[in-house]
């Protein structure tokens, strides 16, 4: 996963250049503002570094003169365009900073809103860990970039144009030999930047890559241990992060080649047309104020041209960096809300109806998921799905949340389309308890919570005890107040499902979601569920997904699935009656002792 990532990018990468910053324009579009004082002050700083040589030349020329009043004039000239030029830098930053952390703020949470909302087919192909690896990694660089590298850039730029200007008017020969020395500078900056920009792009990526695979193992540390593979979890992370340090070693020494060889030729030729000026002071062709002035510009050239291939190196990195965050931000889903959505029905029925349905997941999809599934579930009927694994029975609750579209086919909510409808709207009226519980790090009132954020206190503490989860929260250090620690690692499998439980039964939607709700339970807390399930699912409709077929025997209706296909339905005695897959299931939970008597 990770190393295709890495080849996609780089070939991305070969085809653009630092134009992939303008993407960074809409973001900062909202601050003109602060972009015009900044570039206000940005200006001032560099007219006001460009009129010091003149100072340094009066001085120079008038060295010799009897009138000291001048010199003195001359110096305190020159400590007032330090005062000013101390005072613009610091502005300049102050103003370049905040608008770098203010454009980096508003693109983190411009990504996040758009991943938040991507449907499961986009997670099927990136790791999360890549996802967190853009929204901190790559915005730290742009961070950098709009914060200090495009304003010292600018600055830069304003100290060439301005500095040759000058350069141009102090002595025209001069000048003419220096902007011989030009082309040789530029070549080593396009030739080895195009380099650059692709060695940048790649160590982002595998920097992204080490992250995900980081994240994996790190969230499924128990297992790791459990399986003693230490060893080879490190071993793989470090061949992921050497080759990132590969990468980056490349993309340091052609930067470093890059910066050798624009400095040298820089200066080098500033020392050659020194030594030319030289011999023009000995001849009387000009001054030595008007020489010096002359060098401290040519210096202040070179410098700048030093320094805008510095920063042009952090300009492709920020400029890699911004492509990877653009691909989220324009990242296509195959599910979308629609663009004149019905509303959804209100009050909620809950008939729920697959027609026909027939669906493929976008990673398998040469083998269906569901095939021509048709279903009617009435408003308040309890219907149970069985079947063994792969049968897809957790895929039809998966679709009917619409975290998928069905390739052929439509399921309906009170006769709407969900396609028609926005997801928010439907989803709000459903309550869901799925096989593996999300349990946040947040405490364990907060979680229950989360089933209905403007619950009191005594609602969340009376679904808790509904779902046989007060008296283990209230034995907690903290009681509900707290914290249960990342995925509810302060928790058992049986105490996540019950804190999940409560969550549903707080929601108090019209359709109820159970996905294995009790599968990690022990008898006594199962029966205490089952029983505030039974007591929840009145008067709505509830669909349980379940392989211990005692949780479904009191379904109004039992839905047989193999192969992602309906083969049989109707109540537990009747399906044991026709001696078909449910019998077969049956005999053999109950006749191994699977279930409790």
């Amino acid at each position: 996963m990770a190393r295709t990532t890495v080849k996609d990018g780089e070939e991305r990468a070969g085809t653009k250049d630092v134009a992939a910053l303008k993407a960074l324009m809409p973001f900062m579009a909202p601050y003109r503002g602060l972009v015009v004082a900044a570039i206000l002050a940005l200006m001032l700083t560099a007219a006001l570094s460009l009129t010091l040589p003149l100072a340094v030349r009066r001085v120079i020329d008038n060295f010799s003169t009897e009138n000291v009043e001048i010199l003195d004039l001359y110096f305190v000239a020159a400590i007032g365009v330090a005062a000013l030029l101390a005072l613009g830098t610091g502005l300049r930053y102050a103003l370049v900073t905040r608008l770098g952390e203010r454009v980096v703020a508003d693109i983190r949470k411009a990504v996040f809103d758009r991943v938040i909302g991507l449907s499961p087919s986009f997670y099927e192909t990136v790791m999360t860990g890549e996802i967190l690896s853009r929204i901190t990694t790559d915005t730290t660089l742009i961070q950098s970039v709009i914060g200090s590298s495009v304003s010292v850039a600018l600055r830069n730029v304003l100290i060439f144009l301005g500095g040759m200007i000058l350069m141009l008017f102090t002595s025209a020969k001069l000048t003419g030999l220096v902007l011989l020395i030009v082309p040789l500078v530029v070549v080593p900056i396009l030739t080895l930047g195009r380099r650059l920009r692709v060695l940048s792009r790649e160590n982002q990526d595998w920097i992204a890559a080490s992250s995900g695979q980081a994240a994996e193992t790190l969230s499924a540390v128990q297992t790791v241990q459990s399986f003693a593979q230490e060893s080879v979890a490190r071993r793989d992370f470090s061949d992921v992060t050497e080759k990132s340090f590969e990468v980056a070693k490349q993309r340091i020494t052609v930067r470093s080649i890059m910066t050798v060889a624009v400095m040298f030729l820089v200066f080098a030729g500033v020392v050659g047309v020194l030594w030319i000026g030289t011999r023009d002071v000995r001849a009387d062709q000009m001054s030595s104020g008007a020489l010096v002035q002359f060098v401290i510009y040519a210096i202040m050239v070179a410098g700048a041209v030093a320094a805008l291939s510095e920063i042009w190196g952090e300009l492709q990195r920020a400029a890699g960096a911004t492509e990877r965050l653009v691909e989220l931000l324009n990242a296509t889903d195959k599910v979308n809300d629609p663009a004149a959505p019905k509303d959804c029905p209100a009050p909620l029925r809950g008939d729920v109806r697959f027609e026909s349905v027939s669906f493929a997941y976008p990673s398998r999809p040469d083998r269906q998921a569901l095939d021509a599934v048709s279903l009617a579930v009435k408003p308040g009927e309890t219907v149970a799905f069985v079947g063994p694994s792969g049968a897809g029975k957790t895929t039809v609750m998966q679709m009917i949340q619409r975290f998928y579209d069905p390739q052929e086919g439509a399921i309906k909510l009170d006769g709407v389309d969900l396609r028609e409808m926005q997801r928010e709207d439907f989803r709000s009226q459903i309550a869901v308890v799925p096989q593996d519980p999300v349990i946040f790090s947040g405490s364990a009132r907060d979680n229950i919570r989360f089933g209905r954020p403007e619950a009191s206190d005594a609602e969340v503490e009376a679904a808790a005890k509904a779902a046989a989860a007060h008296e283990f929260i209230e034995a907690l250090s903290e009681g509900y107040d707290t914290k249960l620690g990342e995925r509810g690692v302060m928790l058992s499998g049986g105490q996540k499902q019950r804190v999940a439980i409560a969550r549903a039964i707080l929601r108090d939607a019209p359709v109820l979601l159970l996905d294995e709700a009790t599968s990690a339970l022990d008898a006594e807390s199962e029966r205490a569920v089952q029983e505030a399930v039974e007591h929840l699912s009145k008067n709505r409709t509830t669909l349980i997904v379940a392989h211990r077929l005692a949780t479904v025997k009191k379904a109004d209706r039992i839905v047989v699935m193999q192969d992602g296909a309906v083969v049989a339905e109707g109540t537990h005695d009747a399906l044991v009656a026709e001696n078909g897959l449910y019998a077969r299931l049956a005999r053999l939970q109950f006749t191994d002792g699977a279930e409790a008597a």
